[in-house]
């Protein structure tokens, strides 16, 4: 059960008959992640390009950044709360994580958490096409943020699509510093009702559903969908390539997601303007990045009524439960409009009217 090499980083192997997936020690970051889908096989998942590269970033994460990662409390803590300083992102994104046990097909590993006490257990099982995570939080005290921090890498055009939003924001604030070499190019704070319309800092809007786009910038939004809906969704439909992408989450569970349009906005190191055409689509309870502080106080999500945090009870565990897959798609598939339920797993429709049915098991996430 030992580790290997995998882009740059020490990481463990495991494999479903249609899935290859590697966790990366440092940070526990599920990736790379190959899906053989019958004639193709696709690799949704970004790698940072300075992965093989002997850099050492302020923080850990950095050097291993890949595909997707578990975060508590989502974002930094510059400022202490509670007495508490955590590391962006969390100890779990920065830390080593150590072996429970590998199987053929599924991970479970163990974090220790030291700042705010408590164990994360990760838990990754591969399916048909589909990957299956579980964090679970035991031991842990007080009020907390957190989410998964998945990043698609697009080597063509992709069409985004996602489940009806109650609530959306540009960065409320700085995201990138011209002065340090970092461009955005939204504008910082404004509200938007669809993502196919978001305002521009320079005037006129620009269309988040379809990247890339706005090369040479960084920029950030968070939509919340509406927490009476069953299951929540995003999906990334790839015409060229003749799949899609998608993640399946409870609203309830993962309030929000922050979607970190990432295309060579950032000049210094160790981004060096390399870092094009990422898409972030994170997970999370959580206020954007602001960390415990900005999170746990008023703010403009929360005062929707929209929870962007949780009060953790040492006696009673949490559960953070995502799914992550790709299916094939056939010819005049664009993007997914709609996800239906059906007895073993979804039908996703496309604007065009086009259906594909996947199989996957909506019971891992606990639905109500």
């Amino acid at each position: 059960m030992g580790t290997e090499t995998v882009s740059g980083q020490e990481s463990w192997h495991f494999a479903s008959p249609s899935v290859e997936a590697w966790v990366t020690r440092t940070g526990g970051m599920l990736g790379p992640v190959r899906f053989d889908l019958g004639g193709i096989v696709v690799e949704p998942f970004s790698v940072a390009p300075w992965c093989e590269e002997s850099v050492q970033p302020e923080v850990p994460l950095l050097s291993a950044l890949r595909g997707d990662f578990f975060c508590m409390p989502f974002g930094g803590s510059e400022e202490p709360y509670l007495g508490e300083v955590h590391p962006l992102h969390g100890e779990p994104a920065n830390g080593a994580w150590s072996l429970d046990a590998l199987r053929q097909d599924s991970i479970d590993l163990i974090y220790e958490c030291k700042i705010r006490p408590g164990r994360v257990f990760k838990s990754i099982r591969l399916g048909d096409g589909v990957v299956y995570q579980r964090h679970t939080v035991i031991g842990a005290k007080g009020p907390m943020s957190f989410g998964h921090h998945a990043m698609v890498k697009f080597r063509s055009n992709g069409l985004v699509g996602m489940s009806p939003q109650v609530w959306g924001q540009v960065f409320p604030g700085q995201f990138e510093d011209p002065a340090e070499g970092g461009y955005t190019s939204l504008e910082a704070g404004a509200e938007f009702g669809t993502l196919s319309r978001v305002p521009l800092a320079n005037g006129g809007t620009s269309d988040l559903t379809e990247y890339p786009a706005r090369e040479g910038f960084e920029d950030l939004v968070q939509v919340a969908a509406d927490p009476k809906e069953r299951l929540a969704w995003a999906a990334v439909t790839f015409p060229d390539e003749s799949y899609v992408y998608f993640q399946f989450k409870d609203p309830r569970a993962l309030t929000g997601t922050v979607l970190w349009f990432s295309n060579g906005g950032r000049h210094y190191k160790p981004w060096s303007g390399r870092h094009r055409a990422v898409l972030g689509i994170e997970e999370v309870t959580s206020y954007f990045h602001f960390g415990l502080r900005g999170s746990v106080a008023p703010n403009p999500l929360s005062r929707t009524g929209i929870s962007t945090y949780r009060d953790l009870d040492p006696s009673d565990p949490l559960e953070i439960r995502v799914i992550q897959g790709v299916a094939r798609t056939p010819e005049g598939f664009d993007r997914v409009k709609k996800v239906v339920e059906t007895g073993s797993g979804v039908v996703l429709v496309s604007e065009s009217g086009s259906r594909l049915d996947v199989k996957v098991d909506l019971l891992h996430l606990g639905l109500p």
